[in-house]
């Protein structure tokens, strides 16, 4: 059984080992592959790994050994599904490996726009409390959580263990979501998308990237939220208009962004975002603790496993 990983970095830049799936047949990993050594790579492959490096129904058509695609990542986009059911490839992702792990992050964002730690641990390198005349000293505004509203667009995994964490800051959680208000916890308040976005003080993106969610903050819905209002995204680039959430930004109808994803990664230089007023953006690593990525290995293995044994798991439908 040829395995063959094409982007095998960014899950394990060397921290971790292969030694489970090398377990499982003839072992071969990439750290990067291009579009053009998709298929001299993958030709003899039966079973491919991925994570970010797509495989288009044409790709797929010139590797006829392929049975299996294990994708390294929850997001499956990266595949052409209906391409893959057509050819009889199972195609399997990870789910809920990094659910604590991004909850974390969307913490982090919020906490450094907050309380500002990033600033004035700079501030402090550069000698400015050394200099000061009080025994301390802030130059922007310091929010605190407890008593403000906090909505979740989106209420899977994720948004359920982001909102868990709201509560237990003292936050009155607002979701918009597809969901029972039955099967969540009587201290969430679901409500419709426009009430959450013009009553929440924080609004935080955790639904899947879809027709109807794609750009869901835009120009419109950000005339909605508060002057005062941060928005948090750990969830894809393309829930946002990158462009009006810049403008906003920059013209004072939303405070601040803090963000883990763009629309397109690596970051192009032209991105509005990267120049724009209070955003805070980190490089698509919410997802990469050690932890979560320890885990995501351990479900891959698995899931190979289940489908070499006639059971196949995780199987995107």
């Amino acid at each position: 059984m040829n395995i063959v990983v094409l982007d095998g970095y960014g899950l394990n830049p060397g921290d971790l080992s292969w030694e489970a799936i090398k377990t499982l047949g003839h072992l071969t990993v990439y750290e990067r592959t291009s579009d053009q050594e998709i298929i001299h790579r993958a030709i003899d492959a039966d079973i491919i790994l991925t994570n970010k490096t797509i495989l288009t129904a044409g790709t797929l058509q010139s590797l006829p050994k392929l049975k299996y695609i294990g994708i390294l990542s929850t997001g499956y986009n990266v595949v052409d599904i209906e391409a893959a059911k057509s050819k009889g490839i199972v195609v399997c992702n990870i789910p809920t490996y990094s659910t604590a792990s991004v909850a974390q992050m969307t913490f982090a964002h919020l906490l450094n726009i907050t309380n500002q730690v990033g600033h004035y641990a700079e501030e402090n390198r550069k000698g400015r409390w050394n200099t000061s005349l009080d025994f301390c000293y802030w130059d922007s505004p310091i929010m605190e959580l407890h008593g403000k509203k906090f909505g979740i667009i989106g209420m899977g995994h994720i948004g359920t263990a982001v909102a868990e964490i709201a509560h237990a800051f003292g936050m009155e959680v607002y979701a918009y979501t597809a969901r029972e208000a039955s099967s969540m916890p009587e201290w969430i308040r679901k409500v419709e998308l426009k009430e959450l976005l013009s009553e929440c003080d924080i609004v935080s993106l955790h639904c899947p990237l879809k027709a109807n969610t794609r750009q869901i903050i835009n120009s419109e819905t950000l005339a909605l939220m508060k002057k005062t209002a941060i928005l948090l995204n750990t969830g894809r680039g393309h829930l946002i208009n990158e462009l009006d959430v810049a403008e906003a930004l920059n013209n004072g109808t939303l405070a601040a962004y803090g963000a883990d994803v763009l629309c397109v990664e690596p970051a192009i230089p032209t991105n509005p975002l990267l120049t724009a007023k209070n955003v805070y953006l980190t490089p698509h690593i919410a997802w990469a603790s050690t932890e979560a990525r320890k885990r995501l290995m351990e479900i891959c293995a698995n899931n190979i496993k289940a489908f070499l044994n006639g059971t196949p798991q995780n199987v995107i439908q």
